[in-house]
């Protein structure tokens, strides 16, 4: 796993307009704290989307609840019978709002601040009337937005990879320990695939290993950012399915001298969130919506 420091962003997106939430909001898809996790899973594969907005009644929304929630939720370590979850036990409850009348600005600056991939958009009555994440926002740089920097200024250089023989225990330990949202597996400095926490949703790979694994022995590398040797090597038996198996191949990159513009078409064109940037075909960091978002909100 392979740690390099982040380059400072030195300069911001510019609108040639003011763009106003109300005419990039989407429709929120809603659940209520009882609905199980297992329908909420569902409901994201089914729609495709990443969150659930977690009524109260029937206007007032309490909380989100995303997929990296559900994967937390279902991870080895939760020692929770799936059977048994609700949506109402891994929301999050400190809601983000903003009202339909403000701007992708104010929007993007709260992600940025909250380090947050979607907010919540209020009728003046505080009704919900929709949602706005990173993927409308960059669209709408897309559009209407402005530069001529280049990937490499907004790159973020810390990376993280595992190797494509990596246990899935290691994968999931690797992405909940180090709080990210996606990780690269690389081979000879070289991306090869992609996984993140969606890849894990439709496998429930992590019950699996849960029924064939020593509760003890998955308490002692709870808290491993990284699980080493000699931990992977005594849960060898449990842990058949690799990185390899679930990663997304052949992921699509870029090169650091690409402009900015290239970048965000990729990204939705191949309805993705980050893109390994290499140079000279060697991998030397990482893009994704958040650094763009930041950029918008930089101004």
């Amino acid at each position: 796993m392979k740690y390099l420091s982040r380059k400072s962003q030195d300069y911001g997106v510019q609108f040639e307009t003011p763009v106003l939430l109300s005419s990039i909001l989407k429709k929120a898809i809603t659940v209520t704290p009882k609905t199980s996790i297992v329908s909420a899973r569902d409901l994201l594969l089914q729609y495709g989307i990443k969150r659930l907005v977690v009524m109260e009644n029937s206007k007032k929304p309490a909380g989100i609840i995303t997929e990296k929630d559900l994967v937390r939720a279902t991870s080895v370590f939760s020692g929770r019978y799936i059977g048994d979850m609700k949506v109402g036990d891994f929301m999050s409850e400190n809601l983000i709002t903003v009202k339909k009348n403000n701007s992708i600005y104010d929007c993007s600056k709260l992600m940025k601040k909250h380090n947050i991939s979607s907010v919540v958009v209020l009728n003046e009555d505080d009704s919900l009337t929709g949602i706005v994440t990173k993927t409308d926002l960059i669209g709408a740089f897309l559009i209407h937005g402005t530069t001529g920097a280049k990937v490499s200024k907004y790159m973020t250089h810390k990376i993280i990879t595992v190797d494509p023989k990596e246990s899935l225990f290691v994968v999931e330990s690797v992405l909940v320990n180090n709080k990210i949202s996606r990780v690269i597996v690389g081979k000879n400095r070289k991306p090869i695939g992609i996984i993140t926490y969606r890849d894990f949703l439709p496998a429930r790979t992590s019950h699996w290993i849960r029924e064939f694994t020593e509760i003890d022995d998955l308490e002692e590398m709870k808290y491993y950012q990284r699980p080493n040797e000699f931990n992977v090597n005594r849960l060898d038996y449990a842990l058949t399915f690799r990185a390899e198996d679930i990663m997304t191949p052949n992921p699509v990159f870029i090169n650091k001298n690409e402009y900015l513009f290239t970048a965000v078409l990729l990204m939705i064109r191949h309805q993705i969130s980050g893109l390994p940037v290499v140079n000279n075909g060697l991998l030397i960091g990482i893009i994704t919506k958040s650094d763009i978002v930041n950029a918008i909100a930089e101004g």
